[in-house]
This record gives structure tokens, C-alpha cells and sequence, in this order.
């Protein structure tokens, strides 16, 4: 996997506005050239025969936030009316069995502890009640400061059904006017994955051993597999979306949750181009890449490109469209 030392002046810390002026570096894997552009550009790079496919999911407001910001629930899951899972700060004060009061009208019991740290909580309040609405936050990534005005822009357009712990971000760069614009000649598809916080982990020792990541759940619409059938030239937005495809290809499953790892030695079986933003090093996204691009060392040198014209990173940052 390419490693690569990032000024931190290149971590995006707010999007482009409008979404489309963002930039965007273009990698052709037969002529192995660079083109650097505008993302707005982005249909005169599309093969012409190709179907763009989109991750509708949105990014639920699963960050709760007490005390200023110091005492912190990030929900996971929602098992009962009165229960969830959520990754706790600071630890120590949900021990078991106890119960914390995080407002005046908000107590938590911890009723199980799991071996990463998760804790259940049994709350006094059903998790739908309205007044959790002023402490429920869109949950940006960890570099980027928490700022609940940028929460609309950490949504694609197209966003529909809540389920993300974090956005599928390379659809952060379309407008609805672009979209319509590729509407006119390509076929535009949307599936549904609900992106975990698995997404910003490291990789580990078992993740190799194995050969399986974190589970995510997806979705593909009867509709739309009918058509991804016919498709010629498929084009995805986004890791999530590849990996979405790429397991339906693998399983027949139209729904499913799916753990699949893809690494260099990987062959793709319908995704023949990638939109994707620049990862962060040392992550599964970063290595799915650079199984698509088929080269280390031409992995290595689109960063390096990407670095010395100062383009942004990660989540905000700018896009590269892989043909």
C-alpha cells in the first residue's frame, strides 16, 4: 500500500461552493495520463455509453452531544423504543449498571458492555422524543471541527434514506444541475448503502487474515439491477458504491450485508470507472483504489500528482475520476 506524507493545509476543512467547482485530477489506466480539471467538467470525461451510479444514503444525526461538548453519545443502533448502542465519551462515566443523568429531562443506564467498548444504554425517553433534536448532530469526520453549519453541505443532493454514519463523500461534488445535465445522455442509478464508522478505520492484522471488513448493509432496487444488467460501461460515485456493486456481482444478492474486502489482486467484475476523493492513508478505501488503478507505483505517483498541485483532501476535499 503507497504511503505519502500530507501538509495538513491540504485537509479540506469546508466544502467547494458551489459543490461542482471542486477540482478534479482524471487517471486514464490505458494511456496511464493525468488530466487535471474542474469537477463541473465532469461529462466530458464520461465514456459515452457509461451508466453513472449513485449511494443515496444520508447521514443520520447520530452524534449527541452534552456539557459542551464534553460528555458524548454517538448511536449506533436504535434496538428498542428506549435502548441503543453507542460509542461513549468519556468511558468511565457510563460504567455498568450505573445511570447518568445528561440533562434535566435525559438519564442513561448502561445495561451491557461489549469488548470494543459499546455500551447499551436504557434511556428514560423514547429516542424519537423531540427535545433530542437540539443535542442530535450530523457526526463529521475527526479532522474536520464539529460545525453543525456545514451538516447540509455533508449531504449529498440526492440523499434519501437515513442511515449513514458518515457521508458516501465523493457525492458531495454533484449539483442538481450537473445531474440533470448527465441525465440527458447517460442512464443515472441510485443504490443505497449505509456507510458504517468502519469507513475511517485503520486495516489490521485480522482484516488481512481474513480477508473480510466491516459489515455494511445495502440495497439495490429491483429496477435498478435490471438495468445495471443491460449497462456497457459502468461508472460508480464513490468507494461505497463500488463496494455495493461489486458484492452484488459476487453474492446475486440484491440486499445484503457485506463484508468484502477489496485489495490489490482483486478483480472487478461490473465497475469498469470510479469517482472517488483522496483517502487516508492506510485505510481499506485507499487500497480499493489502488487495486482499481492496478498499479502501486501509479497509485504512488497520483498522489504524489495530487499533492504538488495542492489538491484537498479527504471528505471535503477535491475528486478523481479513475477511467
Amino acid at each position: 500500500m503507497i504511503d505519502f506524507e500530507l501538509p495538513k493545509g491540504l485537509i479540506a476543512q469546508e466544502p467547494a461552493n458551489p459543490r461542482d467547482s471542486a477540482r478534479l485530477l482524471v487517471y486514464n489506466r490505458n494511456t496511464q495520463t493525468l488530466t487535471d480539471t474542474v469537477f463541473s467538467e465532469l461529462p466530458k470525461f464520461l465514456p459515452k455509453n457509461t451508466t453513472l451510479v449513485l449511494n443515496n444514503s444520508k447521514v443520520e444525526h447520530c452524534r449527541w452531544l452534552f456539557d459542551e461538548g464534553k460528555t458524548e453519545l454517538f448511536v449506533l443502533d436504535k434496538l428498542d423504543q428506549y435502548t441503543v448502542r453507542a460509542l461513549v465519551r468519556p468511558g468511565k462515566k457510563f460504567k455498568m449498571g450505573k445511570t447518568v443523568q445528561l440533562t434535566e429531562w435525559l438519564r442513561a443506564e448502561t445495561t451491557a458492555t461489549d469488548d470494543e467498548g459499546i455500551r447499551t444504554l436504557r434511556l428514560n425517553v423514547m429516542h424519537d422524543d423531540a427535545r433530542l433534536r437540539a443535542i442530535e448532530h450530523v457526526p463529521l469526520p475527526p479532522y474536520i471541527a464539529q460545525n453543525d453549519t456545514l451538516a447540509e453541505e455533508y449531504q449529498t443532493v440526492y440523499a434519501k434514506p437515513l442511515g449513514s454514519k458518515a457521508a458516501p463523500t465523493a457525492g458531495l461534488h454533484f449539483t442538481e444541475g450537473l445531474l440533470a445535465s448527465i441525465g440527458e445522455k447517460h442512464d443515472v442509478l441510485e443504490v443505497t448503502l449505509h456507510v458504517g464508522l468502519g469507513t475511517f478505520a485503520s486495516l489490521t492484522d485480522e482484516n488481512y487474515a481474513t480477508g473480510r471488513l466491516h459489515a455494511e448493509w445495502y440495497k439495490i432496487p429491483e429496477s435498478v439491477e435490471m438495468r445495471l444488467q443491460q449497462a456497457q460501461h459502468i461508472t460508480t460515485v464513490g468507494t461505497t458504491t463500488t463496494r455495493t456493486l461489486e458484492s452484488w456481482a459476487a453474492s446475486g444478492d440484491r440486499m445484503a450485508e457485506t463484508d468484502i474486502f477489496i485489495q490489490p489482486g482483486y478483480e472487478f467484475k461490473v465497475v469498469n470507472s470510479i469517482i472517488t476523493n483522496f483517502h487516508l492513508p492506510g485505510t481499506s478505501l485507499l487500497l480499493m483504489i489502488e487495486a482499481f488503478v492496478g498499479s502501486e507505483s501509479e497509485m504512488q505517483r497520483i498522489y504524489d500528482h495530487a499533492i504538488a498541485q495542492k489538491y484537498r483532501f479527504y471528505s471535503f476535499g477535491d475528486a478523481m475520476l479513475i477511467l
